[in-house]
């Protein structure tokens, strides 16, 4: 499966009048505010040191995962659905709202969805017998020992992370007032003006949504928030001829990663169930879940593994690990994978989101975890709201 190309079929021209908004950056937290700037009738430029979209926004399950966050995340997410449903529309993207199943495997990991439906209710949380979980993952009822039921959470939604982002961009470089710079390298970043590979670009408004590099441009205000590099085991496996569903497959190792999940009375539970039985899951911090692409295909992973700088090497007992797990919760006794490639994305200890004000009219803006598409367009909301404070 190719990416959307988006390399532009004439030279790079820079725009010569001033923006409301120049983003720095082209990935789907970039674009989310790009669009809603569009949305709210602003001139907006959008700068990118590639020729296409490489980075966190197109290596990543395209699970738009909104039940699972907590606090004021829930709040983002929810605000984020709502937002790429609108994008959808306007862009023509693939994004069915096809949930989540969270597939239990034991009473304990049962209790954990138990609790959080307690808490959101059955609208939010609706459980799943065993039956029904074997019949959405095409395992026939002598193969569903091993299932002890499960819950969909309808709230998710499913993009194609090959091509959500592509499109976007593809779509902001045809309307009024936008504009889409390919291949351009930001130099420095000052009030009122980008300076580029190409010359500078200005705008009223400057907003950098480069991840973890930013580290390249603000390493001071990078280190402060420990920003890290989180590198990712993923895969693309054949279609499973039997898997019946386009929602994001969890298991219990994602019940140990997202805090909705980790807030229940069950959780510690859960840890300690997991770490007597599969030890080598937690070393390797594995989130195991899959997502089924419009071709049938599957994206597979995925492991966890932080540094300030990533490893090109990729560990093959690590990926075999997750590969093995999944086609156990698939029925099968193997897969065939098709694609291998190394996810990366923006970490930091010290929290999920790097808000802050490097220079009068000058805002970075990070996701620091694991949830840049599920936040994505709440983010921008917010940001034009004026309602995401920047973090000392």
């Amino acid at each position: 499966m190719s990416l959307t190309t988006t390399t532009p079929p004439a030279p790079v021209t820079l725009p010569r009048d001033r923006s409301d908004l120049v983003v720095v950056g082209a990935g789907i937290v970039g674009l989310a505010h790009a669009v809603e700037a569009v949305r709210r009738g602003l001139r907006v430029t959008v700068i990118e040191r590639d020729w296409r979209l490489v980075g966190a926004s197109v290596r990543n399950f395209g699970h738009c995962c909104v039940t699972a966050q907590h606090g004021h995340l829930l709040d983002l997410a929810t605000r984020s659905r709502a937002g790429w449903l609108d994008a959808a529309a306007r862009a023509g993207l693939w994004a069915p709202e096809a949930g989540a199943l969270v597939v239990a495997r034991s009473a304990t990991e049962l209790a954990v969805l138990e609790e959080l439906r307690a808490e959101r209710g059955a609208d939010a949380v609706r459980l799943r017998t065993r039956g029904e979980v074997g019949d959405a993952l095409g395992r026939s009822g002598d193969d569903r020992a091993d299932l002890a039921g499960g819950a969909l959470l309808p709230a998710d939604l499913r993009v194609d992370p090959r091509e959500a982002a592509p499109r976007l961009a593809a779509w902001l470089a045809d309307q009024p007032g936008a504009s889409v710079v390919w291949g351009t390298n930001v130099t420095g970043v000052e009030t009122g003006t980008v300076h580029t590979s190409r010359g500078p670009v200005r705008g009223d408004q400057i907003l950098l949504c480069v991840g973890h590099d930013l580290d390249r441009l603000y390493p001071v205000e990078a280190a402060a928030h420990g920003i890290e590099r989180c590198r990712l085991a993923m895969a693309r496996i054949e279609a499973p001829a039997a898997l019946r569903t386009d929602a994001a497959v969890l298991t219990a190792t994602s019940m140990l990663r997202y805090d909705a999940f980790t807030a229940t009375p069950s959780a510690p539970a859960l840890r300690r169930e997991v770490l007597g039985h599969s030890p080598e899951l937690l070393d390797i911090v594995a989130n195991v879940m899959f997502t089924r692409l419009p071709d049938g295909s599957v994206l597979v992973g995925d492991s966890h593994a932080y540094d300030v700088t990533e490893i090109p090497f990729q560990d093959e007992a690590v990926s075999a690990l997750l590969l093995r797990e999944a086609a156990r919760v698939l029925g099968m006794s193997g897969v065939r994978v098709t694609e291998r490639w190394q996810g990366v994305y923006a970490s930091s200890p010290r929290g999920p989101l790097l808000v802050r004000d490097v220079a009068p009219g000058v805002r970075a803006l990070s996701v620091t975890s694991g949830v840049g598409m599920t936040l994505s367009f709440g983010l921008a909301a917010a940001t034009f709201e004026g309602t995401l404070d920047a973090t000392a």
